[in-house]
């Protein structure tokens, strides 16, 4: 996969339903809230739990971005049952291994074990779920921890750093515009009061859903699940506000300028998600339409920019359909040798042109359709992705059987509606441009290429 797509590509990979017969998902709902989704997949005696908390970097208010990350951080730190580091002590000594991640809507925790280790992953996840300690000298070595995080993985990192500008000049009042890990300011102020207050408003059984998928009976996960997550109570919920993005008005350019090898270019168009679109079928064209311009070797960009004009060295595109809001279409990439950014902008924009004016042939968007087939069997190979794809649609909403026609809709996207799309997105009046041009390393070592699209997993 190129290294320009988007922020979370294996979660974006995940979303597309499996091409062969997978086994029927049980949902259930225990009385305090708690969604529970089980897929039993009895090829090897391994099962995966994952709980996911409907809150994410999109949620968080001015002045406490970064909040939610910070609190994944210190999710690790202790109970008054799970001491600091007892938690992954244990699951490792188990055999298992386990991890998290914060995104813009969302925040997951998962571990993968043994199928009879099952009932450890959901002792220790609904102990933390209601009893985290949040000691402050905790909070306080952890805000460190995440402010080093930043300075390495952002501001050292100079497409990364144009990416988060990009970014928050693409988006005016949607809560798209802050950063995952947060602004600087904020993670070195946030106290707390305000990560318990966030804690306690979010980390509740009726605002998270636990998926297990594996070599399981869903009987017998209920049963569990009743034990260990049944008696915790539920909170509250007050969603937060719509935030809907204003109008474009027109073009918006920014310049960063920063210590840099490489020159970087980006370019977004605001585009509708399968939960904002006006037509359904929407996003489905997109979706084909990134296939076509990024579908590996053969997509018209590495094919027209990189091998062809040579004007790339590295370009790529990358689209969100399953993004709770309002997200960007975008094309990114690195000019090869002695060549501008201006001319790399262009030759991308001259694609995006050729999408509006012209029909793809019939050849092209069935090499594209049995690419997105092709991967949805191989990523079912996976008992993780099955899970991050049915927590994932869940948690934004759309549903986790949302997309189970999503290649029945992708085969019936008819070149008419790619360029449809085109012509009512991919406008000079929906589009944000930021260049990134280099200064002086001046001894400093420069930073890997590519950076700037990858938030992964701690």
């Amino acid at each position: 996969m190129p290294r320009y797509r988007i922020l979370i590509a294996a979660i974006s990979l995940a979303l597309a339903p499996a091409a062969f017969a997978a086994a029927p998902v049980q949902e259930f709902t225990l009385a305090n809230g708690l969604k529970v989704l089980v897929r039993e997949d009895h090829r090897a005696p391994v099962v995966v739990s994952q709980i996911w908390y409907k809150v994410g970097s999109s949620y968080e208010p001015s002045g406490l971005t970064g909040i939610s990350h910070l609190l994944e951080h210190l999710m690790f730190k202790g109970t008054p049952a799970v001491p600091g580091g007892e938690f992954s002590r244990l699951i490792a000594a188990n055999g298992g291994d386990q991890n998290a991640f914060t995104s813009k809507d969302y925040t997951a925790y998962f571990q993968t074990l043994e199928k009879e280790r099952l009932e450890l992953s959901f002792r220790l996840e609904a102990d933390r779920m209601r009893h985290l300690l949040l000691k402050p000298e905790e909070v306080a070595k952890e805000a460190q921890v995440v402010a080093e995080e930043r300075r390495l993985r952002t501001e050292d990192q100079p497409e990364a750093l144009t990416h988060e500008q990009f970014q928050a000049a693409a988006y005016v009042t949607s809560p798209y515009r802050h950063p995952i890990i947060g602004w600087m300011q904020d993670i070195q102020t946030i106290a707390p009061d305000d990560l318990r207050n966030w804690y306690q408003q979010w980390y509740a059984p009726n605002n998270a859903t636990l998926v297990v998928v594996g070599d399981v009976e869903p009987a017998k996960v209920r049963e569990l699940a009743e034990k260990h997550f049944g008696p915790l109570p539920s909170s509250n919920l007050t969603p937060p506000k719509p935030a809907v993005e204003i109008p474009q008005q027109g073009e918006r350019r920014i310049v960063v300028k920063t210590p840099a090898e490489v020159p970087y270019v980006a370019l977004g168009y605001k585009a509708p998600t399968l939960k904002t679109a006006a037509e359904p079928w929407e996003p489905y064209a997109l979706a084909v339409l990134d296939g076509i311009l990024d579908g590996g070797n053969s997509g018209r960009i590495s094919r027209n920019l990189v091998r062809g004009s040579q004007v790339a060295a590295a370009a790529g595109t990358g689209y969100g359909p399953s993004s709770r809001l309002e997200e960007l279409f975008t094309l990114a990439g690195n000019p090869a040798p002695g060549r501008s950014s201006a001319e790399l902008e262009q030759a991308l924009r001259a694609e995006v042109a050729r999408l509006r004016e012209e029909l793809v042939s019939a050849e092209e968007l069935s090499r594209v359709v049995a690419q997105v087939v092709a991967a949805d069997v191989y990523q079912q190979d996976s008992l993780f992705y099955q899970g991050m794809r049915l927590g994932a649609l869940e948690t934004v909403g759309l549903g986790w059987n949302r997309l189970d026609d999503y290649v029945q809709r992708v085969q019936a996207v008819t070149p008419e509606q790619i360029r449809e799309v085109a012509r009512k997105y991919l406008t000079d009046e929906r589009l944000t441009v930021a260049t990134l041009e280099p200064l002086s390393l001046d001894g400093r070592r420069p930073a890997a290429p590519g950076s700037a699209m990858s938030h992964g997993l701690r």
